[in-house]
């Protein structure tokens, strides 16, 4: 009793605030617990969906960076909590009850966002809405959705290499989005589309746009030019792939294709930070503050 009223009396966060926000955030995951196992067992087994894990490394990371915060967070406010976590209760419920996946996943995030805005109050949403905002990648894109976009990624992409493939001077052809070289077809699939590439790749740049000084409209920059990147990596790992497919042997090219798989991340987020680069080489404002505790 005495530390409950300890925590009614205090106006700012304190670390037993942060104590029963943990107790109460596990409360909510027990409470939605089929939900929350279905998350992560469609994150194990669908490598679409891999950005799940990366949410549980950005989201710490991005709190971490911004603890100086919570000295100016005060715990009032505190009915938002309930009601948020409600909101998701019925969400979740509809989503269930009317196979609606990503409402069941996402209304789940809510009830455990809300039973830790109902011990640590509103104002944790204003000053740590990117930590609030990175949890929507917890929630697995539906399969339909993800194909109304990767189909047309496919004959964007398949378009673009034709082009550039005929321009480097090789015998090609396009069937749809798949690419006839030198007899040899090479068929632009999911796994090449980039949106694999496309989720996790913002998530790399929104920790590391939220997690250094830098100006709003920088971040956005680069949060924009995110999806373009992964087009861009994908095109550069797509032509030798092509080329070895219609030229040399059939197993190199496969195992080109898988290495460049994995260098494609560090590539277009070295993209992005050239960005950076660029803007500071014009002398355009990028930063806003000293250290990045501050931002």
């Amino acid at each position: 009793m005495a530390m409950k009223s300890y925590l009614l009396r205090s106006e700012h966060i304190t670390r037993w605030h942060a104590l029963w926000a943990v107790g109460m955030a596990l409360l909510g995951l027990a409470a939605t617990y089929e939900a929350w196992k279905d998350i992560f067992t469609i994150a194990l087994k669908d490598e679409e969906s891999s950005q799940v894990w990366l949410v549980l490394l950005v989201a710490p990371w991005i709190l971490w960076v911004r603890r100086m915060r919570f000295r100016h967070c005060r715990a009032s406010g505190t009915i938002a909590g309930p009601l948020i976590a409600l909101g998701g209760w019925w969400i979740s419920s509809y989503g269930f009850y009317n196979g609606v996946q990503s409402f069941w996943h996402g209304g789940s995030v809510l009830v455990v966002v809300g039973c830790v805005l109902s011990v640590l109050g509103k104002n944790v949403i204003f000053r740590f809405f990117p930590v609030l905002a990175v949890l929507v990648f917890l929630i697995p894109v539906p399969g339909m959705i993800r194909q109304q976009i990767a189909g047309p990624l496919q004959n964007w992409l398949a378009q673009i290499s034709e082009f550039l493939l005929q321009l480097l001077g090789a015998e090609v052809q396009r069937a749809g989005n798949m690419l006839i070289v030198n007899n040899q077809r090479v068929e632009i699939a999911e796994a090449c589309n980039g949106m694999r590439l496309v989720f996790p790749l913002i998530l790399v740049v929104y920790a590391f746009s939220f997690g250094l000084p830098l100006r709003n409209s920088v971040r956005f920059l680069l949060l924009l030019a995110s999806p373009l990147a992964a087009i861009v990596c994908n095109v550069i790992r797509i032509l030798p792939t092509a080329c070895l497919y219609g030229y040399g042997a059939r197993g190199t090219a496969e195992r080109f294709h898988e290495v460049a798989g994995w260098l494609m991340l560090p590539l277009a987020f070295g993209m992005l930070y050239g960005i950076i680069k660029v803007l500071r080489w014009a002398m355009l404002p990028v930063t806003r503050y000293t250290l990045a505790g501050q931002g």
